[in-house]
């Protein structure tokens, strides 16, 4: 596995990449994030877990990067927002993006990808070109998918992961995300998403229990 740096946060700390080996064509790039909100500890756990798991048993058929703690500011802080209090699943350049908070929690920063966080994603997405990513939260059980009209390949994995965790499948979160990962990757750029909301407050050995297989059933699919 290579570990290199994704990115910085703005406070200047260094943002942690795994790859995991493969002879994979480049079809077969895959995206997974955790900690994109830094008060949602869920999402870190399961993406270190995934990296350990992928430790144990390094081939694959998919070019696996991992990015377990995106916020890394939001995760040492323990705040939404990382270290510009920006919300950085508000902040993304979308056609909907807009500059006014719905909340005091989303914050989109004074201008669309404000934040160097998102930058390092974005010219990430731009270069690697990942054929699906899959974004760890914790809310409530959901797996809220964005894809494109004509792609069906979120379905399939959502409904694989579903299948072992009940989870409830949604193209919609239910409320308005201006500037969110699932617009900006899933519908505007035509990379399937997967934004994965594991429940809020599960202890993180359950979190593991729970989700990690489901996780690994569901990048199965990927490999074909």
């Amino acid at each position: 596995m290579k570990t290199y740096v994704f990115g910085h946060s703005s406070l200047g700390l260094p943002i942690l990449a795994y790859r995991t080996p493969t002879t994979a064509s480049p079809s077969h790039r895959v995206l997974v994030l955790g900690g994109v909100h830094g008060d949602e500890i869920e999402g870190v756990a399961l993406a270190h877990a995934l990296i350990a798991e992928r430790l144990k048993t390094p081939s694959s058929r998919i070019d696996l990067t991992i990015v377990p703690e995106f916020n890394i500011d939001g995760i040492l802080l323990k705040t939404r927002g990382n270290g510009n209090g920006v919300d950085l699943n508000r902040n993304l350049p979308t056609k909907d993006w807009s500059p006014i908070a719905t909340t005091p929690r989303y914050q989109p920063g004074p201008k669309a990808l404000s934040e160097i966080e998102n930058q390092s994603l974005v010219q990430f997405i731009e270069t690697e070109k990942p054929i699906f990513i899959i974004s760890l939260h914790s809310w409530k059980p959901l797996l809220n998918i964005n894809e494109p009209p004509n792609s069906t390949l979120c379905h399939k994995v959502a409904s694989r992961i579903a299948s072992f965790t009940g989870d409830i499948i949604e193209p919609t979160i239910g409320y308005s995300t201006p500037g969110c990962l699932g617009t900006y990757a899933g519908l505007e750029r035509g990379i399937p998403t997967i934004t994965y909301e594991i429940e809020r407050g599960l202890k993180l050995n359950a979190v593991v229990q729970k989700h990690l297989a489901p996780l690994l059933e569901g990048l199965k699919v990927l490999e074909t």
